[in-house]
């Protein structure tokens, strides 16, 4: 399946959002259960009709023997899961479009969830009945029919693809509250760039998972770059998430995208499920910012959080004789500092924070300058605005590398990338990176670790795809060629050694200590301090740019005028309307 066949399918699966809108008894932010369940459905039922040969025959063969195995344990062997008959996706769909259609649904979930103890109610089942209201029984049968669409023989990647572009719409239909269980893919796509999570034995820990994307994104990230999938299939993920509806995304998602891994209903600041300090390789999260009501004494002699230090008020925020409890000023710093304690010794972390984390004063100060003495800091990166549906503002991505505290020649410096005009706008109020963009952004930190081979390669790669458009003077083609040129010079206009070096506006390579160092900007990590500023040539002589100034000043004096004269015929106006 091409690019613009799968974009068409989504777009064509979209609808079926769009009919449920139309017709279901269902609050606005209640869509995205049943269709992500009939979703995971058509999935089960697709996946297990590939394997369903295999399974068989691999029944047969043992049937009667001491290796005799059921087919049920056969089935979660390859598909890892089974699929009971009357969960067949196809067997509903033909059955009559009536109200009993969503019974049959509902029977199906229970099935599944019966027969997989791993599923076990993480399935929506009750809310179908609202898809077969009385003036419209047959509303369900349309949804499931839209869903036939996906192709039997479309792959397992293409179909978690399906499952994270819905979370992506839901979250941006749903706004802020959708923000919540979803961080844009092309971030997460961006921070596994920088990471470059490797395959084996390892462990990722997101304590604050959302839908899972985080894990999705890595483990898609390793397939990409490891032919053994058998190595693949030894990292597991371990998640995190206090919402329970949204624990139930998080585990469909990592079954539809075949992720090995737990996710774990509870709050982080209070619960610690997989004993986490110095147990994890990497470490990824967008967690909420700047929660305010976390109980001090419930997290002050939590290794996770006081290995760098709690924060704190300058006074207790809870006044003698009252019953309120002194909370932390804010929970910022405790995640940053959960993810750093949760490394081991040669684990790497990439997480999402506020902007303002990165200029915090008090003891939010000294934790960081801790940190970034310690050399644990190896990355900061200041994302643009209107990347997440819950925030405007730009947030800011931390790296960490408990490596870096061991190279003489970089636990000293930390690589600031200031992304803030790198985007494409995907409407009025919502941007994201383009695969190009993530790749270049992240070529910048291969270059920093001495990576010069990745950035020829990315070179040729952008080559071969401009030598590789028609010769032809049509304007979509023109377009096309000038897109890859135009990539090819970003690189070679920034990095013109195919080397690491410094780039006003764009990156730097800052020192802790020296003039303009790290220490000398109180431990500022925010980028803006350190790469600086572009000044565009406007191309004028001196003589000019005076010229233009005393026009632009004869023009503003021309129109406060006007609106001097407007404003009193406006007064006159009224006292004659009103007879003053």
């Amino acid at each position: 399946m091409t690019d613009s066949e799968l974009k068409t399918l989504k777009d064509n699966l979209w609808h079926a959002a769009d009919v449920l809108r139309a017709g279901a008894h269902l609050a606005a932010n209640k869509y995205g259960q049943p269709i992500l369940g009939l979703i995971f459905l058509r999935y089960a039922d697709i996946l297990y009709k590939q394997h369903k040969a295999e399974i068989e025959a691999e029944y047969n063969k043992s049937k009667g023997t001491r290796a005799e195995k059921s087919i049920k344990d056969i089935s979660i062997k390859h598909c890892g899961f089974y699929l009971p008959p009357e969960a067949y996706y196809t067997a509903i769909n033909d059955a009559p479009d009536d109200a009993n259609k969503a019974t049959l649904v509902k029977k199906a979930m229970e099935a599944i969830e019966r027969e997989n103890e791993k599923m076990d109610g993480v399935l929506p089942k009750e809310v179908y009945g609202q898809l077969v209201p009385e003036e419209e029984p047959e509303l369900l049968s349309n949804i499931m029919r839209i869903f036939m669409d996906i192709p039997e023989n479309i792959s397992v990647d293409l179909f978690g693809e399906i499952y994270e572009f819905f979370l992506g719409e839901f979250a941006l239909q749903e706004g802020k509250d959708g923000g919540t269980f979803y961080t844009p893919a092309t971030v997460v796509r961006y921070m596994v760039e920088v990471l470059q999570p490797q395959n084996g034995e390892k462990k990722i820990l997101d304590p604050a998972c959302g839908s899972g994307g985080m894990f999705v994104q890595a483990a898609r990230f390793m397939h990409r770059h490891n032919k053994a999938s058998d190595e693949v299939m030894k990292f597991r993920c371990y998640g995190v998430e206090k919402e329970p509806d949204t624990v139930k995304l998080a585990k469909m998602n990592l079954l539809l995208n075949n992720v090995r891994g737990e996710i774990v209903e509870a709050n982080s600041f209070y619960s610690d499920p997989y004993n986490a300090v110095g147990n994890f390789d990497y470490v990824m999260a967008n967690p909420p910012f700047n929660v305010d009501e976390v109980v001090y004494d419930k997290v002050k002699d939590d290794p996770r959080f006081n290995i760098y230090g709690v924060p704190k008020n300058k006074s207790k925020t809870a006044k003698k004789g009252s019953d309120k409890k002194e909370t932390v000023p804010n929970a910022n710093y405790l995640w940053i500092s959960y993810f750093a304690s949760s490394l081991n010794q040669t684990g790497k972390a990439a997480l999402v924070m506020a902007n303002s984390a990165s200029d915090a004063g008090g003891s939010e100060l000294e934790i960081r300058k801790k940190m970034i003495e310690e050399g644990i800091i190896s990355q900061m990166v200041t994302l643009p605005s209107n990347m997440f549906s819950s925030v405007t503002l730009p947030a800011t991505l931390w790296f960490f590398d408990k490596q870096k505290t061991q190279n003489p020649k970089k636990k000293d410096k930390i690589l600031f990338i200031d992304a803030r005009s790198i985007f494409t706008q995907v409407d009025r109020a919502h941007r994201k990176f383009s695969d190009e963009q993530i790749k270049n952004l992240g070529i910048i930190t291969r270059l920093y670790d001495g990576d010069t081979q990745a950035f020829k390669d990315l070179v040729a790669e952008y080559t071969a795809a401009l030598n590789a458009a028609p010769q032809t003077s049509d304007d979509k083609e023109v377009k096309t060629k000038a897109y890859w040129k135009s990539q090819i010079d970003w690189l070679k206009e920034r990095f013109p050694n195919g080397t690491y070096n410094d780039v006003i506006g764009l990156c730097k390579a800052a020192s802790i200590q020296g003039e303009d160092g790290i220490a000398d900007q109180d431990y500022s990590l925010n980028a803006g301090r350190y790469v600086g500023v572009v000044i565009e040539d406007d191309g004028m002589t001196e003589e000019e740019f005076k010229a233009k100034m005393l026009g632009l000043n004869t023009e503003l004096e021309t129109l406060s005028k006007e609106a001097g004269a407007l404003e009193a015929k406006i007064a006159d106006n009224l006292k004659e309307l009103f007879g003053e």
